[in-house]
């Protein structure tokens, strides 16, 4: 179980007597899956067995298919009967001599009396075998493909995986720094308490409320909780079976909105500098996280 990205290269060729041939298979980012075959006329057959290998294969990404085929030299030589006669009459009615020898040769050298009929695409559907070759070659460079876009699976999984690290390390920073809120929050209060109320008529109950008060809105717990549980829920994901990229950049911002309101209830300088940093690591996350299928 692994997770895939969304880009990559693959290349197959293949070679039989009728002619050659090569598949290029490219994937880049995609919401979803948009799937363009580029191939000459007269294999729709072919078309539609790759196409069916891409939807089995993949769920997002943007993939360009391309198909070259170089068929073989001239299969038979024909000559145009009607065309020579013509010619023939032509040159000896102004010669007054027989087309013999050189004269008959130039006369066949001539544009369209001789012609090479070489194979078509539409041919190949009477070669016996040809389309299930190119068939056959058509999957293998999707299924190589697939392969490209695994390798940069496992190059993101552990991207992600130690960005979710280092979100947990910045947590633990912050919760430290969440224990100071109150007592941060009650110092800024009596201080300015001190400042404006010279003639003492906030009593000390009132202040105690008024802190009370300040603290409970400034309570970061919930944020914290729900941090973890979204770290928790991201590394599961990635451990995940399937197309999970739309849930990880789901959770990607879960986790800045819960970050982005840390740092609106911080009441310290250590808090807000903790909850900026988590932001960072989070845009990383989901910066990468599009790239996952």
């Amino acid at each position: 179980m692994a997770l895939s990205g969304m880009t990559g290269f693959a290349r197959v060729s293949g070679e039989a007597d009728w002619g050659s041939w090569t598949w290029e298979a490219r994937s880049v980012n995609g919401k979803g899956l948009d799937a363009r075959l580029n191939m000459p006329s007269g294999l729709e057959a072919v078309e539609q067995q790759v196409r069916k290998a891409v939807s089995n294969q993949f769920q997002r990404g943007n993939l360009q298919v391309s198909l070259r085929i170089e068929l073989t030299g001239a299969e038979t030589v024909a000559v145009n009967e009607s065309v020579l006669q013509t010619l023939i009459k032509a040159y000896e009615a102004a010669d007054g001599t027989m087309a013999t020898g050189p004269a008959l040769a130039t006369l066949m050298g001539i544009k369209g009396v001789v012609e090479a009929e070489t194979l078509s695409m539409r041919d190949l559907a009477e070669v016996e075998g040809a389309f299930d070759q190119l068939i056959t070659s058509g999957r293998e460079v999707i299924v190589d493909l697939h392969k490209a876009r695994a390798q940069e699976g496992q190059d993101l999984t552990q991207m992600l995986f130690g960005h979710l690290s280092e979100m947990v390390d910045l947590l633990m920073k912050a919760s430290e720094f969440a224990e100071d809120q109150k007592a941060a929050i009650a110092e800024k209060y009596r201080a300015r308490i001190v400042e404006f109320d010279t003639e003492n008529m906030v009593s000390d109950e009132r202040l105690v409320t008024e802190i009370a008060v300040l603290a409970a809105k400034a309570d970061v717990t919930e944020e914290l909780d729900r941090l973890k549980a979204h770290i928790a829920r991201g590394k599961d994901l990635i451990a995940a079976d399937g197309a999970v990229g739309r849930d990880l950049g789901f959770l990607a911002q879960e986790l800045n909105r819960e970050a982005n309101t840390l740092c609106s209830k911080s009441a310290s300088l250590d808090l807000t500098n903790a909850g900026l940093a988590l932001k960072s690591v989070i845009d990383q996350f989901k910066e990468q996280a599009a790239n996952v299928e």
